[in-house]
């Protein structure tokens, strides 16, 4: 399908292998699919546009959002209702409970005409919150066809792997679907893909090009990177536009985004200001630390655990130690105390980053005291990027 193929780049073989496993409409599809991958490489965009595109009947639901069992069946039933509803017919709201009552309603609104005779997609994006709800819900959705007796595939998006949602007892299989992240190659195909009407393709490929040298050893997320080259592209026309390069002059263009590509780093993921405030910013040619909510430490890339060594740290410095029960302990039992020192070089690299600071002596007894010296601006970003609520376990905000 050539509009199929201008619209999802870089995924070939796995809308190939959906479209075989779709099939005809009217033939009994695959009961289950499941497709995983890491975050932005294309499976929530290429199942919509794939969905929609072929004109198959499906409604779409983020797990995130409906976080209970409750809202997370009606909304597929009023869903798949509305669908199954003639334009202009006014569909009640459906209620339903349980998981035997879901099927008692899935049965009754697929006897629809406009459904007759054609296989229904269900899709469950961030599927890995299922896990978190009752035990029977991720079988008998793997089991739904079965259980319905009806032309029904469930898709089940997700970032983790197939084995980390199996549980013990064992399921029915589905297929499973990989989607591996996207190559510098698949990255500067896609990117180049959305360059303005008013400047060349090569021009707009030759920006992500430079983009894409200056962020690909650090960022990979290609929302993450669109949203970059949106924002700094204005910057790289500006010779273009003031009459001081061609579209050809690659180095002088380079020149002049270069320092603005460098402040850039400071904010990936973070996303601690807004796209406006990044173009004053670029306007005033300030320093991005100057900004309320930025921190002379946001060029620092941390690794994982670091990051939550630092929170603990911060934690430490400022909650009162009586407070340490309150907070971290279900039971208050007795607390087997750990040997700091062998901690010791794990946490030297903060202090040579200068995130955290040696009270104290060096030959106390019982170990090095450390502060944490960043601020609480700079501790919610990086709380943020590992989905630690903070503020929660700060005595001053009680």
């Amino acid at each position: 399908m050539p509009h199929l193929e201008n619209t999802v780049l870089c995924r070939e073989s796995q809308v190939s292998t959906l479209q075989s496993l779709f099939g005809e409409r009217h033939h009994f599809s695959f009961p289950s699919i499941f497709i995983y991958g890491h975050t932005a490489s294309g499976k929530t965009y290429v199942t919509q546009t794939l969905l929609k595109t072929l004109e198959l009947p499906h409604v779409f639901v983020n797990c995130v959002e409906c976080f209970t069992l409750r809202l997370l069946l009606e909304q597929i039933l009023n869903k798949l209702n509305h669908l199954s509803s003639s334009e202009g017919e006014y569909s009640t709201q459906i209620t339903c409970e349980t998981f035997n009552d879901f099927v008692r309603l899935f049965k009754q609104i697929t006897k629809a005409e406009s459904l007759k005779d054609q296989t229904v997609y269900i899709v469950l994006d961030k599927a890995e919150y299922l896990r978190d709800m009752e035990a029977y819900l991720l079988p008998g959705f793997l089991r739904l066809q079965e259980l319905t007796d009806r032309n029904v595939t469930v898709i089940f998006l997700s970032e983790i792997v197939w084995e980390k949602f199996r549980p013990n007892t064992g399921c029915f299989e589905p297929f499973v679907l990989y989607f591996p992240d996207y190559s510098i190659g698949n990255l500067q195909k896609i990117l180049s893909h959305d360059h303005p009407p008013e400047y060349s393709a090569d021009f707009y490929a030759a920006y992500i090009n430079i983009l894409l040298g200056v962020f690909y050893t650090v960022c990979r997320d290609l929302k993450e990177l669109r949203h970059l080259a949106v924002l700094n592209f204005p910057k790289y026309c500006e010779p273009v536009v003031k009459g001081e390069a061609s579209e050809r002059d690659t180095r002088k263009l380079w020149r002049n985004i270069e320092p603005h590509l460098k402040k850039a780093m400071q904010t990936v993921y973070l996303r601690e200001i807004s796209s406006s405030q990044w173009e004053k910013l670029q306007k005033d040619d300030t320093d991005p630390g100057q900004l309320k909510g930025l921190s002379a430490y946001t060029h620092v890339e941390l690794p994982y655990y670091s990051k939550f060594i630092l929170i603990a740290a911060y934690l430490a410095s400022y909650n009162p130690a009586r407070t340490d029960k309150r907070f971290f302990l279900k039971h208050h039992g007795k607390i087997k105390k750990t040997n700091f020192l062998k901690k010791h070089e794990k946490i030297t690299s903060l202090v040579t980053l200068q995130l955290l600071t040696l009270v104290g002596h060096d030959d106390q007894l019982d170990g090095p005291k450390y502060k944490c010296t960043v601020s609480l601006d700079f501790i919610r970003a990086i709380a943020r990027t590992v989905n630690f609520d903070i503020i929660k376990y700060l005595y001053d905000f009680l």
